[in-house]
């Protein structure tokens, strides 16, 4: 039996198109491109998140970063009917609980925040704090593309979800590697 190779290069995008999962071709600047590119840059720093984690968060990271794999996968599909041929997972309620029950137990860990923090104080939380922002603006191509076209309501619930764990999970790393959250103190 022959393997599959699969390569890097197709030259298909070289004049500004790239493919959806279906064989749909769009710009590379579609809002759909736009939405699964800024999830895609996400996981990308989720990754670097999970090394400098690990190991009180690593397996958890994994288990999001494969939900986001499917959300991608599910925003670069021309419509659900195709998500559903492709068997593209689907993100559920599920995946929504696991992320509240998450920050829920990081929490009961925490002091009470009484003030807006400054990101920052080590590596792994100034990491968490990128993802976070990285998170919302994928929360807000996805709502900019679901103002045209249809995305499950679940994904947007999931990011917004997902970038307040990112959020928590800074505050936590900071307890974990003895840094405290710095206020912030406005000037003026």
């Amino acid at each position: 039996m022959a393997a599959f190779i699969m390569k890097i290069y197709t030259r298909t995008g070289d004049k500004g198109q790239t493919g959806l999962l279906g064989g749909t071709r769009v710009a590379k600047d579609d809002p759909r491109i736009e939405a699964y590119g800024t999830v895609d840059e996400l996981n990308s720093h989720l990754g670097m998140l999970r090394d400098l984690a690990a190991p009180h968060h690593g397996a958890f990271i994994v288990d999001i970063q494969n939900t986001l794999f499917a959300i991608g996968s599910r925003l670069a599909s021309g419509s659900e009917d195709e998500a559903a041929k492709f068997k593209v997972p689907v993100v559920t309620e599920e995946n929504i609980t696991a992320l509240e029950q998450a920050m829920d137990s990081m929490d009961s860990q925490l002091e009470t925040m009484r003030n807006f923090i400054l990101p920052g104080g080590h590596v792994a939380v100034s990491q968490a704090h990128i993802c976070r922002t990285i998170c919302r603006r994928a929360e807000r191509r996805v709502v900019q593309l679901a103002a045209g076209t249809e995305v499950s309501e679940v994904i947007v619930r999931y990011l917004n979800r997902l970038s307040d764990l990112l959020f928590m999970m800074a505050r936590h790393l900071g307890k974990l590697h003895g840094v405290a959250d710095v206020p912030w103190k406005p000037r003026g």
